[in-house]
């Protein structure tokens, strides 16, 4: 077992490449990664299907980035919307910044944290005697260029639920107190869990999250065989296990890699623009965020698949994944949300499909 695989004093991670059976949620997980910007992703569906195994397997598998060294932001070395106050001041004064290579994180936030565990606090007291911004980071810091994972999101505080979409949306997280402020930069991709028997998200907090994944049991029986041998062998033995799928992973890697680089090339053009928009509208999606979304992981699905064009391929791939949560439910339609967005793509796509 070489080093790079695994350490000892890391805990083995299944590998990515190697989970089967749930398609949709690794797709909305890897254009999420390509592009944080399409808001993050909730990921719904029965109890022990492996969400958060695949959740924690992406983080295990991204590319490594730079970091200021030490720096409990992550702050990028270069990039002013990626870095602290005080990182940003010593750039701008010229000052070399010493620089480290770092595995993207990945934050959970439990069901019992306090405001204060997410957002960080000041010291009162140092601040006043001392008259310096003494910050104590906290989980949103460290989630800074990674992703913040919150199992069961649909049964955590409402107000916790506003402060990480707030932060998620904004980039950045403002912690006041006794007319002293700090910002930092919380530039993350929110991954948020969930059982829907155990409750739903109110309609208000599930049209924040950029993508809906709705992951179903694997109900065919030599699939299931696969998927419990396979997690038994890794149980067993998980350096073989990651020795066996490093040559997929590191060609995993490499497409997300290359997708982040080609994603600012990536072009859609205005009339299939104009269509996304026209399917919003006859879906009674409430605001522009649909919109947005399906535009945004149209181009990661096509960087994605190394094309600098979206095809219209590309927009029926996302726009399920993009629209299904933010319809109006209607108890007595009895056609699924996701058939129903297919539906309506497919009339107002039907000229170029």
């Amino acid at each position: 077992m070489t080093a790079d695989l695994i350490k000892k004093s890391e805990r083995p991670v299944f590998p990515f490449t190697a989970i089967v059976g749930q398609e949709e949620m690794k797709l909305t997980l890897s254009l999420n990664v390509i592009d944080p910007k399409i808001g993050g992703v909730i990921i719904m569906g029965d109890r022990g299907t492996g969400k958060s195994t695949t959740i924690r397997a992406i983080t295990d598998i991204l590319p490594e980035m730079e970091v200021v060294q030490d720096d409990p932001f992550n702050s990028h070395p270069s990039d002013y919307e990626l870095m602290s106050e005080e990182i940003r001041n010593k750039v701008e004064k010229g000052e070399a910044v010493p620089i480290a290579k770092k595995k993207v994180s990945m934050i959970d936030l439990p069901l019992g944290a306090t405001e204060d565990r997410v957002c960080g606090t000041i010291d009162i007291e140092k601040a006043l005697t001392e008259g310096v911004k003494a910050f104590e980071p906290g989980l949103l810091a460290k989630a800074n260029r990674g992703i913040l994972y919150v199992d069961e999101v649909n049964l955590l505080d409402d107000h916790l639920v506003d402060i990480l979409l707030d932060s998620a949306a904004s980039g950045w997280n403002t912690v006041e107190r006794e007319g002293i402020s700090i910002r930092h930069p919380a530039r993350f991709v929110l991954v948020g869990s969930g059982n829907p028997e155990e409750g739903e998200l109110r309609p208000q907090l599930l049209d924040r999250f950029g993508m809906h994944s709705e992951i179903r049991t694997v109900r065919d029986p030599e699939l299931r065989v696969q998927i419990v041998e396979q997690r038994s062998e890794f149980d067993k033995n998980p350096q073989e296990c990651l020795t066996q799928y490093k040559a997929q992973q590191d060609q995993f890697k490499e497409v997300i890699t290359k997708a982040q680089e080609l994603l600012p090339q990536v072009t859609l053009e205005y009339d299939l623009r104009v269509k996304i928009s026209q399917v919003c509208g006859e879906l009674d999606v409430d605001g522009l965020r649909g919109d947005i979304v399906t535009n945004r992981a149209a181009k990661a699905y096509a960087a994605y698949n190394g094309r600098t064009s979206v095809t219209v391929e590309d927009i029926q791939a996302v726009i399920t994944m993009c629209l299904r949560h933010r319809l109006r439910k209607d108890p007595l339609e009895t056609i699924d949300s996701g058939d129903k967005v297919q539906k309506v793509f497919e009339e107002v796509f039907a000229d170029v499909l």
